[in-house]
């Protein structure tokens, strides 16, 4: 059974031709903007019950908003231990192939974590975001994921495991390669002239509250960065004020689209 009556559900695929698994809600019509939402490292997109109550807020403002599985995660196809920020950045884009056939548009992107730094290396080269904003995204990749492996764990030296939120998951070397290829500071420098709004709480337990900064100053005008006070990792006590700075933004960014 879906979520709510005005959710629906939509499959599209990657470019390896995996199934990707979705939840649309549209406002009662069938064009206009969209808020692609990404979850974050282990996570799904339903976050936990949050991503749909929060896109059902969305809905109240009149944006369609379109919440995905990553591949190897939630629903969608694919392996778990073999996803990387290139496949991920793949299904996002994926994600904005589907919403412009299906006349959303305006598109923005929202990530959190792992997602919120998927959308900035999306959005560095896919012009078709009309904005982004991140909560709790990392910077420093390598040092972070890094800080948290142990291994290899397999004879071929080729499996990782690592100590997420939600315990023991295990991935391939290709994951550490491929990070190597991304500088998150000089990609959130290609969003400009668009707008992106980073979302960092200061007690931040996973990632360093740092990171927010170095995204801050990689990144061209127009930029905001919010630092919420006794904020953890998952904004547990603190998601109403990420959503009203998040719908502020918002709407203040689409009436330049009117």
């Amino acid at each position: 059974m879906l979520p709510g009556h005005n959710w629906k559900s939509i499959k599209f695929n990657n470019s390896p031709g995996h199934n990707l698994n979705g939840l649309l809600l549209t406002p009662g019509t069938t064009k206009g903007p969209v808020v692609i939402v990404c979850h974050g490292f282990t996570g799904s997109k339903e976050g936990g019950g949050m991503a749909l109550a929060m896109g059902e807020e969305l809905g109240q403002r009149g944006y369609s908003v379109l919440l995905f599985d990553f591949s190897g995660n939630g629903e969608s196809e694919g392996l778990f231990e073999q996803i990387t920020l290139s496949g991920q950045i793949d299904d996002l884009k994926c994600a904005v192939d589907w919403c412009i056939s299906a006349s959303l548009d305006p598109v923005y992107t929202t990530g959190r974590s792992f997602g919120g730094t998927t959308v900035i290396c999306h959005a560095a080269s896919d012009l078709r975001v009309a904005g982004v904003c991140t909560w709790a995204a990392p910077a420093r990749l390598k040092e972070l994921f890094t800080e948290f492996a142990d291994g290899p764990v397999d004879e071929k030296g080729e499996l990782y495991a690592l100590a997420g939120e939600d315990g023991v998951t295990y991935l391939r070397k290709t994951f550490f390669d491929d990070l190597a290829g991304y500088d998150v500071q000089a990609l959130a420098g290609q969003i400009a002239p668009r707008p992106l709004l980073i979302i960092q709480g200061e007690k931040d337990e996973v990632v360093d509250p740092a990171d927010a900064s170095l995204i801050y100053h990689g990144a061209g005008q127009p930029k905001e960065l919010l630092y919420i006070p006794g904020a953890d990792h998952r904004f547990s006590r603190h998601r109403q004020v990420v959503w009203n700075t998040f719908f502020a933004w918002l709407e203040n960014n689409q009436q330049r689209h009117i």
